[in-house]
């Protein structure tokens, strides 16, 4: 089997990672896999995922169009790029590889178009033109099932050919990972650390975080928060943890790696407005950490049995910051019950959240359609 996976760019993140996974594991099973990505190559400290890539001898090509005014040229790009080298499926992943993807591998003649939805936003404009994409797709995978009802709903895809495909996630990285020790970014060692990790971006409702500090961190000399990211919010977060005093609060870059810091974290904080499934949830379950998030489109999926244990969620309404509080407050005060519910968190992604079930899952959906 030949198959083409288009992404907007390469930079590490969640459909990133997703995508890195799948074309690997393709490969590895004897597939013809390359890569094409609209945007250009990641700077250098960002180039792990490609780096992975050809070490496995994937092929990756960068178009290099950063911009929406590029689109036309993008496009083209794409369809030249598809139409040199036909592939038997073309996969697409995020907004951009959905919409220019999808047309492009029309043009090129590709007979099976399979998009990705990845995040459940209803912007009007992003609505219209994802729909229109939908409508030239073979068939929509959904990380989630509540993408895929946002899906048949807001972008009125068919049902008979949209189906939920979940992320995986290598859990043996996070569960084996050696814990950060908090000295190491000026701590004390046995600080009690809530860590938020993702785009720096009004989407994570940060904001939350920011108006229930002082309840759940200010009068608690031994809990701390850090903040993993980069993005808009980034310079406006620096200044309020400067105010706050870098003793109690810490604005960290991206990271390469943070399985270390999910492995020694209290607890991993993500109070999103809307998410689609989000990655870093996974990997903070693989790590055995407690993940404090708001109910939104995936979190509770993955959480699945996990997500009570001896009466206590793991979630809450997204935008209410006291449910977020009582939450928070019950795992700082409680090693028992972290420890349950973070081994149980463990075993669920183990069971249901593999890598390996991600790419069987992805090519038994490719045999089909190609069987058809």
């Amino acid at each position: 089997m030949r198959v083409d996976f288009l992404i907007t760019e390469l930079n590490v993140g969640g459909a990133e990672k997703a995508l890195t996974e799948l074309a690997l594991g393709m490969q590895r099973r004897g597939h013809r896999v390359r890569v094409l990505s609209i945007g250009s190559a990641p700077s250098a400290d960002r180039h792990r995922l490609v780096d992975r890539l050809a070490n496995e001898h994937v092929t990756v090509e960068f178009g290099g169009f950063d911009h929406w005014s590029r689109m036309i040229s993008a496009t083209r790009w794409l369809a030249r790029r598809i139409h040199a080298d036909p592939p038997d499926v073309c996969q697409t992943f995020l907004f951009h590889a959905n919409c220019l993807g999808t047309l492009a591998a029309k043009r090129a003649g590709v007979r099976h178009v399979v998009g990705g939805l990845r995040v459940a936003e209803a912007k009007r404009v992003r609505l219209i033109l994802e729909s229109k994409a939908i409508r030239r797709m073979s068939h929509l995978v959904c990380v989630s099932e509540q993408v895929r009802s946002f899906a048949i709903e807001q972008l009125s895809a068919n049902p008979q050919s949209c189906s939920v495909i979940p992320n995986g996630v290598d859990a043996p990285t996070y569960r084996d990972a050696v814990a950060l020790d908090w000295s190491q970014i000026g701590w004390p060692s046995e600080s009690q650390v809530a860590v938020f990790i993702g785009r720096l971006h009004p989407q994570k409702g940060i904001e939350l975080i920011q108006q229930q500090f002082h309840e759940l961190f200010a009068d608690h000399s031994n809990r701390r928060l850090v903040m993993i990211g980069d993005g808009p919010l980034r310079e406006p977060l620096s200044r309020w943890a400067d105010e706050v005093g870098q003793d109690r609060v810490k604005i960290l870059p991206w990271q390469n790696d943070v399985a270390p810091f999910l492995k020694a974290a209290t607890m991993l904080l993500l109070p999103s407005h809307y998410e689609g499934m989000p990655n870093i949830v996974l990997e903070a379950m693989a790590a055995g950490c407690v993940t404090v998030c708001s109910r939104v489109e995936g979190s509770i999926e993955l959480l699945g049995d996990a997500s009570t244990r001896r009466g206590q969620s793991q979630g809450f309404a997204a935008g209410d910051g006291a449910a977020l509080t009582r939450l928070a407050d019950a795992f700082f005060r409680s090693p028992e019950l972290r420890r349950q519910i973070g081994e149980a968190n463990q075993l669920h992604v183990e069971n249901y959240f593999s890598n390996r079930q991600m790419i069987e899952r992805y090519e038994a959906l490719y045999e089909l359609l190609l069987s058809r």
